[in-house]
């Protein structure tokens, strides 16, 4: 499907050294920030107090975020978990503060929010024993809401979730590259690999720019990016390969090769990211603060996906030597035999 098509090609490989500096520049200051500013990493990363609050009634959420503000946790998140009447609190390490300190102030702040009292009361488990729960009952006798659960996250957890993360993302590069090693040749899958991992940088330099939250939506968002950027590498390389295959005639050589692959393939790139960023930006707008670092960060990795797989891949594979031969077989002569 082509919403149009462009008779003459466009000559990108001309400017492909300027697209290149375009690229290091971006990735340089990128990686400046990463190791000056750090990650402003979440409570998975980094420890904390998780619990679980469940209300009477299903509560308003940028209420409840208020209320934490307002009680001194600014970085704590708050979700539906579950269902609508439950709710989940992260809350990041404090100096002095142990979980069960963290978890009574946090209730405490909620239940005043609801204009209520933290009364202790009982309740029967699941195997019929007596419990004693904390709970938030308002002045007519009936329960607002209490907590579920407290867990607490300590450091050696989060940097287990930080290595696992790491690990995921090298197995996942591990395979990008075996795979177009196979399908096409070494040299497209070192350019697809320098130019998606230029696209993973650059996200990661804007959340170490902004000191945005670094999550493990955000980490699982990144991961998306790669396999999302290696596809249109795919798209591209594929088109090149098959324009190589087909150019004895017209004597194409590779840097016409490559801008005809590029402007054939335009009409698929503007549809399918233009779509695919109109879903990521309904998140942003209409997802509410849990999916907001994850929508921005598929959103900026859409749109540098484009231009690295498209302006920064091809001209890597120009530079690498990639030539008609690598995709041609030499016919083989055979011999008559002489009688």
């Amino acid at each position: 499907m082509e919403l149009f098509r462009i008779r003459k090609d466009i000559p990108f490989m001309r400017h492909a050294l300027v697209f290149n500096v375009i690229s290091l520049v971006t990735f340089l200051l990128a990686v400046f920030f990463i190791f000056y500013n750090g990650l402003h990493l979440s409570v998975e990363f980094t420890g904390g107090t998780v619990m679980e609050v469940s209300y009477a009634e299903a509560p308003q959420l940028e209420p409840i975020r208020n209320t934490l503000n307002a009680a001194g946790y600014v970085d704590a998140q708050a979700q539906t978990f579950g269902s609508s009447r439950d709710i989940m609190v992260r809350v990041p390490n404090r100096a002095n503060e142990n979980s069960a300190l963290v978890s009574g102030t946090v209730f405490k702040a909620l239940c005043a929010a609801s204009t209520g009292e933290v009364k202790s009361t009982q309740a029967v488990g699941p195997k019929g024993e007596a419990l004693t729960k904390e709970a938030c009952m308002s002045a007519q006798g009936t329960e607002i809401s209490s907590i579920s659960r407290v867990e607490f996250v300590g450091p050696q957890v989060g940097e287990e979730l930080a290595t696992d993360g790491a690990m995921a993302m090298l197995m996942v590069v591990l395979f990008i590259v075996i795979y177009l090693a196979f399908r096409f040749e070494w040299r497209f899958a070192v350019s697809a690999i320098i130019a998606n991992l230029h696209d993973v940088i650059i996200i990661i330099g804007f959340f170490a720019f902004f000191q945005w939250e670094f999550s493990l939506p955000v980490l699982a968002a990144v991961l998306a990016v790669l396999g999302y950027s290696v596809n249109e590498s795919v798209v591209v390389f594929d088109r090149v390969r098959e324009t190589f295959r087909n150019s004895r005639k017209r004597g194409l050589t590779v840097p016409e090769v490559l801008d005809h692959a590029i402007t054939s393939t335009i009409s698929r790139t503007i549809i399918t990211h233009a779509c695919t960023l109109m879903m990521v930006l309904s998140m942003y707008f209409f997802g509410g603060p849990t999916l907001h670092h994850f929508a921005l960060a598929l959103a900026i990795g859409i749109c540098f996906g484009i231009y690295s797989s498209v302006l920064v891949a091809a001209p890597l594979v120009m530079w690498l030597g990639v030539s008609r031969e690598q995709f041609i077989k030499a016919e083989v002569v055979k011999e008559e035999a002489v009688v």
